[in-house]
């Protein structure tokens, strides 16, 4: 596939693309760049997922200043009407989201400040076990589910109408937490653990479990949640889609890039943390020896400029105008509303 990427539509006819999951640069070039790729909002990472309560603040109070500092390409995302807003306007709608609760560990009425500071999704946990569960590595037995802080933690977040995001909770902390919950949840960034035996992805019962919630899934582009034996291509990401699809329904899925872009190099840390001999050797070290520093993304997809590809393929493979629209924005619009409101 060619490296080009794909002439945006013009801003009338433009869809409304909403990333799920957006882990890149808080710079503008990095904005501009998601801008061109045609996404109309994002879910930030806005704190590192190992950041405690002092870390997470500075954090925050960083990428929101930045934000607002580019407020000619960028708005900071509080309702629906603002992710409409900056679509209108051809700006980048940014979800402020973090992906672990460590910061409020010590005491969930916490939720309630992190959302006054414009925070709207959280994760209880990362791939490390907390206080709230268990995270995806820890397989079979060793996941002992959702505790009695994570049940708090559900009431706080459904207090404070915060939309909940298990992606790298493990499988039987995603049941519990899909179980205890009373409002819609996500998989912001998963794929199908059918398609692809990742400890990363949801097997078929959560997928129906999601579905029954009324939430989605957001399938995402990371590589090692997409396949394992050779480096994947857009085809092998649409197969996850349509599983999804097709177990889930067309309302349940949505589309998350998870592309850690716009940062300087840094092969080193990424050995140490993602790469095949890093931090979690059931998700990263069980890949094929396709995965190196050179080969990690997708083939057709290393920046999120390529995001036109992903419409295209899904034209491709037969989704109706309607259909396309729900998985790019219109499932994540419809879980928003019903939470955040």
């Amino acid at each position: 596939m060619s490296s080009q990427v794909a002439t945006l539509p013009a801003q009338e006819t433009r869809p409304l693309v909403i990333d799920g999951l957006n882990c890149a640069a808080v710079t503008r070039d990095q904005f501009e760049r998601t801008l061109q790729g045609g996404i109309s909002a994002i879910n930030l990472t806005a704190v590192e997922p190992w950041s405690d309560l002092p870390k997470s603040l500075k954090e925050l109070e960083a990428n929101l200043c930045a934000i607002e500092a580019m407020d000619d390409i960028a708005l900071i995302v509080r309702t629906v009407d603002d992710i409409e807003l900056a679509h209108q306007q051809g700006k980048l709608g940014v979800i402020i989201g973090a992906q672990n609760s460590l910061m409020v560990e010590s005491d969930v009425s916490l939720l309630a400040t992190f959302k006054r500071l414009g925070m709207r999704i959280l994760q209880p946990t990362y791939n490390e076990p907390c206080s709230f569960g268990h995270g995806a590595p820890d397989m079979g037995d060793a996941d002992k589910g959702i505790t009695e802080a994570g049940r708090a933690w559900v009431a706080e977040m459904h207090k404070n109408r915060l939309l909940i995001d298990l992606s790298h909770c493990g499988h039987r902390t995603s049941a519990d937490y899909l179980a205890e919950a009373k409002e819609p949840v996500v998989f912001s960034h998963a794929n199908a653990f059918a398609v692809c035996p990742s400890p990363r992805n949801k097997p078929d019962e959560l997928l129906r479990g999601i579905a029954n919630n009324g939430g989605l899934i957001g399938a995402v582009l990371w590589s090692p949640a997409v396949k394992h034996e050779t480096r994947p291509t857009l085809d092998d990401y649409l197969d996850h889609v349509d599983y999804m699809v097709g177990i889930a329904g067309i309302e349940h899925v949505g589309f998350a890039s998870d592309i850690a872009e716009g940062f300087p190099p840094n092969r080193d840390k990424w050995e140490k943390s993602f790469g095949p001999r890093g931090l979690y050797p059931n998700i990263t070290g069980i890949l094929g020896p396709w995965y190196e520093w050179d080969t990690r993304l997708n083939v057709d997809f290393s920046s999120i400029a390529h995001t036109p590809r992903v419409i295209d393929g899904l034209r491709r493979r037969g989704y109706s105008a309607g259909d396309v629209d729900k998985l790019l924005s219109g499932n994540w619009l419809r879980v928003l509303r019903d939470v955040w409101s």
